[in-house]
């Protein structure tokens, strides 16, 4: 039993698969993957999140929570980027600890992916309705409430009904971006691309601009006093900010996810992963500090701080107020656009290896994407995006995030110790420091977050663990 349970995958077959399509289009340049990775990582993180993280948590100090989520991440970047040059398959962290650590625990992490890219996603979605329906508003067009609020909403009561019927525009724009990725992946990269264009430029714009609006007695005190409950302000809210914030880095583990519609992925993934990643690091550093320096930090709890911010500037800053908002649009767009793009070929990856029905491994005749499994991603996503309120979707996102990254970084060091021979196009250094360093930041960050986020991650781990014994087990083309 023990032994069927931790069976690995042989990694000299992943390495020979990966060098087959497996049915996907090889058609996503080192350029293509770098602007993937900037749409996917640039949207609600700095959009949305900078503000309610900044009031709630950290005050002006969100930055530094910003710098020690860029640390983790840079530290696991470098750890995925060995495993994606060496294993450029389409599973990510799933494929990587099917050949390390055996299927059981493959398919835990790959459960754990699937929580991550479904809620991302409908967090993200949540996110483009608030901007959308303050445009919409903008314009003198109202929406009632009861068709953009969450169904549910939850507080220390426990679960209760809002009193609305679900946020449409979360559900959407979730169906219109499972339409163009049926279409292919080559057509979303070029949308995606034209959108990375649209809202680097905006957040510039707001950076240069607002520069100058900045009131400096609004960063004192750099460091708000903690209240005296952990994670409100000093140093302890630094680190709840930190781990919240933290998936809004999660575009570099989404591209891990499109290795296998890589023209060349052992020279593309590690550059399209470590330079998306450090150029988003700087601009939510440089938006985090402008927008702390224009408007106090208690003023931000809202759900388009950005634009909020702009607002309170008044003339000066009111001709970019609409551009904003657009890029902010555009920008969660292509969010959504990666992370689904993420979740479906994760249900497709352990649907080939039968841990999963076919149903999500068939791939479309003419468009070679899995469309059915598209499809079911689309519907699912959009009810949670529909229900569900942003605060208890994102928590669930970062806890399942700093998990799989720190498996990925535990992963390379056993890797090396167990396989120390394979070829490794790109190497992380100094291994084992840097990668036991990633994962203690991973670690520390997992701990900063509430009890009840923790509670969550139980019982959908106790789901997938069902789930695997009552069909991933006994259809594992390994264990046939």
């Amino acid at each position: 039993m023990h032994n069927r349970l931790f069976r690995r995958k042989d990694i000299k077959i992943m390495m020979q698969e990966s060098g087959e399509s497996g049915g996907l289009k090889r058609s996503l340049s080192a350029n293509n993957l770098i602007a993937l990775g900037i749409g996917a990582i640039v949207g609600t993180g700095i959009f949305v999140l900078t503000g309610q993280e900044a009031a709630a948590h950290a005050g002006p100090a969100l930055t530094i929570s910003f710098a020690i989520s860029a640390l983790g991440c840079i530290l696991t970047a470098f750890c995925y980027a060995e495993f994606a040059a060496m294993i450029p398959l389409s599973g990510s962290v799933y494929s990587y600890s099917y050949a390390t650590m055996g299927e059981f625990l493959a398919w835990f992490i790959g459960w754990d992916l699937v929580l991550e890219y479904l809620f991302a996603c409908s967090t993200v979605a949540v996110g483009w309705s608030g901007y959308m329906v303050s445009l919409i508003n903008g314009w003198g067009i109202e929406i009632p409430n009861h068709l953009t609020e969450a169904t549910l909403i939850y507080s220390s009561e426990g679960w209760n009904f809002s009193g609305s019927i679900i946020n449409f525009p979360a559900v959407f724009i979730v169906a219109l971006v499972t339409v163009f990725l049926i279409g292919g992946i080559r057509q979303s990269a070029i949308i995606n691309n034209i959108i990375v264009v649209i809202k680097v430029a905006v957040i510039l714009l707001f950076i240069g601009f607002g520069l100058s609006y900045i009131n400096v007695d609004n960063w004192t005190p750099y460091i708000p006093e903690n209240t005296g409950e952990f994670g409100s302000f000093g140093w302890s809210g630094i680190l709840r900010a930190a781990a919240v914030i933290f998936f809004a880095y999660l575009g570099f583990d989404a591209l891990a996810t499109a290795a296998q519609e890589a023209r060349n992925p052992q020279r593309d993934m590690p550059k399209g992963i470590l330079v998306s990643l450090i150029i988003c690091a700087i601009l939510y550093i440089m938006v985090t500090a402008v927008l702390t320096g224009i408007v106090h930090y208690k003023e931000l709890g809202v759900s388009a701080p950005i634009a909020h911010a702009i607002d309170r500037v008044g003339a000066g800053l009111a001709w970019l107020s609409p551009f904003i908002k657009l890029g902010a649009i555009a920008g969660i767009s292509s969010v959504i656009l990666v992370m689904m793009l993420g979740q479906t070929r994760i249900y497709y990856a352990i649907s080939r290896d039968g841990l999963l029905p076919k149903f999500f491994s068939q791939i479309h005749r003419k468009y070679k994407t899995p469309h059915k499994s598209t499809i079911f991603a689309g519907i699912v996503t959009a009810l949670i995006a529909g229900l569900f309120p942003i605060n208890v979707l994102s928590e669930l996102v970062s806890i399942g995030t700093l998990m799989a990254f720190t498996i990925v970084c535990i992963s390379v060091v056993v890797l090396r110790r167990t396989m120390p021979d394979l070829p490794r196009p790109f190497k992380t250094p100094m291994v084992p420091f840097l990668p036991i360093l990633g994962a203690l930041v991973c670690i520390i960050q997992m701990v900063a977050l509430p009890w009840n986020t923790w509670l969550r991650l139980i019982g959908w781990m106790i789901l997938g663990f069902i789930l695997y014994f009552a069909y991933g087990r006994r259809h594992s083309k390994l264990r046939k």
